[in-house]
């Protein structure tokens, strides 16, 4: 068979075996009708024929309607044959990853805001020649590089570029991939901004609202908010920063400091007085939201959940969507106790690893809904077995997102294949360079109104970067963009975790 007649098979046409000279294709009726079919065909496919090659032997035709016609690559022929990065100003600091191919195409990753870069690049010698569109078998491959909060930043990132070289190499969307999707448009909810004055933050707010659309608003209500209010905490004294601050985010050098003190060991307790400065600061936001947007809560600080269970108890009456992350996730029994005593939902997850991380809070009803960031609980495809898990359950998944655009459309592409989705983090609402990061590849916008647009037909997650406002935000220690890497290429250890 010659090698026109393989690809008209392959277009479902049929060539009889002819002489190749134009005057007996003209005449012969058998190669008229293929020609005629072909050609029909082809102008059905938007190529366009004209002159003298429409009397011109089979493969010229081929070839010349077929020149400048887009071409995916061949997914069983892809290897990865390089991973570089470039790290931005996003959240502080948040790194992004490009995994090249041998054929011309990449896949953009992200490893978690204020995760480092070297979590991922580690894993490229453990990648390199493998066929990316097998993302599950590379994905446990390096899963066991992973662990809770940022260390999964770099099994993530990379597994985020898989999809989306998936995605290109076989022109599909990214949730496509995972199954198909629920929803075309993903609710956002965004922080309240804080303000001066009580006026300017109601201004604040209704743009929020109004001008910006979200339909779904968080707020912090931290007990570092009763700085200088006497008789309203027990115990914080001793663990206040030179500053006076119960610093959350504190000096990380320090194991014995509050912020890196678990929940139940600072013994901090919240007086009756400071329960109720802090139910004012949640009525007096309450009262500018009104009770038609839900309002969800964080960052309470480190105290056990006996002061939790007091704090949500004197907050029950402004009907909060969730209480979040009152303690560390691992506590599963104290998160039970939570569930148990509060009527407000308990939310936890962003920092959780893996399906088998949120299995104990799903099997034994400790929490009412589950908040996995995908940067940290393994990537588009683990995040969507989560989720369908905790539905099996009866618990609702909202997603905690604060990264670059390019995390944030992996969310979304998860989310839209994911039925019990609540709502998702956006947290550089007020970041103006932030969308600009990116470009759609079909032109969209990436939010309109308080909603993240779903790409319905651009291949993988749907962006590319946009490479002259990227290499205005890096982060200013590090302002190399995709260097190569080849000091990562060479594998050093036998990673097996099983004799």
């Amino acid at each position: 068979m010659t090698p026109s007649q393989k690809y008209l098979k392959k277009l479902g046409l049929k060539d009889e075996p002819t002489e190749t000279s134009t005057s007996h294709e003209t005449t012969a009726p058998e190669s008229e009708n293929g020609r005629r079919s072909f050609l029909k065909k082809s102008a059905l496919g938007g190529i366009t024929l004209g002159g003298a090659l429409m009397f011109s032997p089979i493969e010229d035709i081929i070839a010349q309607s077929t020149q400048k016609v887009s071409r995916y690559s061949a997914p069983s022929d892809l290897k990865i044959t390089d991973m570089r990065y470039c790290v931005t100003a996003v959240m502080g600091r948040t790194a992004i990853i490009r995994i090249d191919t041998n054929q011309g195409i990449y896949g953009l990753g992200e490893v978690r805001d204020a995760a480092d870069e070297r979590y991922a690049l580690f894993l490229k010698s453990r990648i390199l020649g493998e066929n990316p569109c097998n993302v599950e078998l590379i994905f446990k491959k390096i899963r066991q590089f992973g662990g809770p909060a940022r260390q999964a930043g770099g099994v993530c990132a990379v597994e985020m570029a898989l999809w989306d070289l998936c995605g290109k190499a076989y022109n599909v969307p990214a949730w496509q991939l995972l199954g198909g999707r629920y929803r075309d448009k993903i609710r956002v909810y965004a922080d309240t901004p804080e303000a001066s004055s009580p006026a300017e933050q109601k201004r604040l707010i209704q743009k929020r609202l109004n001008d910006e659309g979200y339909t779904w608003l968080k707020m912090d209500i931290s007990i570092g908010e009763l700085k200088g209010k006497p008789d309203t905490l027990v115990n914080n004294k001793f663990w206040e920063n030179a500053q006076g601050n119960l610093a959350q985010w504190g000096d990380q050098s320090n194991m014995m400091s509050y912020g890196n003190t678990l929940h139940p060991f600072t013994q901090i307790q919240i007086t009756d007085k400071g329960l109720a400065e802090l139910g004012a600061i949640v009525e007096n936001v309450r009262s500018m939201v009104g009770y038609e947007v839900p309002l969800s809560t964080d960052h309470y600080g480190h105290f056990d959940y006996n002061n939790g269970i007091r704090l949500g108890r004197a907050l029950e009456k402004y009907r909060l969507a969730w209480l979040e992350d009152v303690v560390s996730w691992e506590y599963t029994d104290q998160y039970k106790k939570l569930s148990d005593a509060l009527e407000t939902p308990i939310c936890t997850g962003e920092d959780i690893y893996l399906l088998k991380g949120f299995k104990d809070l799903l099997d034994q009803k400790a929490v009412d809904i589950i908040h996995p960031d995908l940067a940290s609980s393994g990537g588009l495809l683990e995040t969507k077995r989560i989720g369908d898990y905790a539905e099996e359950q009866g618990v609702a998944m909202a997603m905690h997102q604060a990264g670059t655009p390019v995390s944030f459309m992996a969310n979304v592409h998860c989310a839209a294949a994911t039925q019990n989705f609540l709502a998702m983090e956006h947290h550089s609402v007020d970041v103006p360079w932030w969308e600009s990061l990116v470009k759609t590849t079909d032109g969209r916008k990436l939010i309109t109104k308080g909603f993240a647009n779903l790409p319905l037909t651009a291949p993988g997650l749907g962006i590319e970067l946009n490479d002259e406002v990227v290499k205005q935000h890096l982060h200013p220690k590090d302002k190399s963009y995709f260097a190569p890497t080849p000091q990562w290429d060479d594998k050093r250890s036998h990673d097996r975790i099983f004799s």
